[in-house]
C-alpha cells in the first residue's frame, strides 16, 4: 500500500469568513473523497506570537511555534492560500514563514503550491512575492496550473462563509492539488 502524502495548508487570512480558508476547506474535502493518496491538514496561524528572537531560549521556541515547526517538518508538502496585502503576503503568513525559517529551516526541500483570491489579478502579486521568499528558503513551488481568483467578479464564486460555490473554480483547485501530489511524488522519487 502506497504511503499517504501529508500536505499542510496555511491560510494567510485570519478573517472568520476568509475566502482563502474556504479554498483550504474545499481542498480538504477533495482529499477525503476525490483525490486518493493525500491527507490535508489545516494549520491555524492565529496562535503564533509575532516573531521575536528574544522568545527563543537555548535553541528552543515557544510551545506554539515548536508545534507549528514540527507540523511543517513532518509534512511532505505545503499548500499556501495567500491573500495579497500591499502587493505582498499578509503579516500572519509572513510571520509563520519567518518562524519556520529560524535555524534549522524546516521549509527546506518542501514541494508547495500557492492559491490566492482577491480583486483584479486575484492575489497574483502576493504569489510572485511568496515565490521570491521561497527561493531563499529552498521551497519548490509547482509552476502549473496557476490559481488566481478575482472573487469580486459576477457570478459569485464563494458564499458569505467563504466557501467555494462555483464548479469551474472547484475543478481548477482540484487540478492544483493533483499537480502538487504528482510533484511531491516526483521529488520523493516515487513517481
Amino acid at each position: 500500500m502506497a504511503r499517504v502524502i501529508k500536505i499542510v495548508a496555511l491560510s494567510g487570512s485570519l478573517r472568520k469568513a476568509s475566502f482563502h480558508t474556504g479554498l483550504i476547506r474545499y481542498a480538504i474535502e477533495l482529499s477525503k473523497s476525490v483525490i486518493d493518496g493525500i491527507q490535508i491538514e489545516y494549520i491555524d496561524l492565529s496562535n503564533l506570537p509575532m516573531l521575536n528572537t528574544d522568545l527563543e531560549k537555548e535553541g528552543t521556541f515557544p510551545a506554539e511555534v515548536e508545534a507549528f515547526r514540527h507540523k511543517i517538518l513532518e509534512a511532505d508538502s505545503v499548500l499556501f492560500a495567500s491573500p495579497e496585502y500591499n502587493y505582498s503576503v499578509s503579516a500572519p503568513l509572513k510571520n509563520a514563514i519567518d518562524w519556520a525559517s529560524r535555524p534549522p529551516n524546516v521549509w527546506a526541500g518542501k514541494p508547495a503550491a500557492i492559491v490566492s483570491v482577491g480583486g483584479a489579478f486575484g492575489g497574483g502579486k502576493a504569489q510572485h512575492h511568496l515565490r521570491q521568499i521561497g527561493v531563499f528558503l529552498d521551497i519548490h513551488f509547482i509552476n502549473k496550473p496557476e490559481f488566481y481568483l478575482d472573487v469580486f467578479k459576477h457570478p459569485d464564486k464563494c458564499n458569505d462563509d467563504g466557501d467555494l460555490v462555483d464548479e469551474e473554480i472547484k475543478n481548477r483547485l482540484k487540478k492544483v492539488i493533483v499537480s502538487l501530489k504528482e510533484f511531491t511524488l516526483k521529488l520523493q522519487g516515487r513517481n
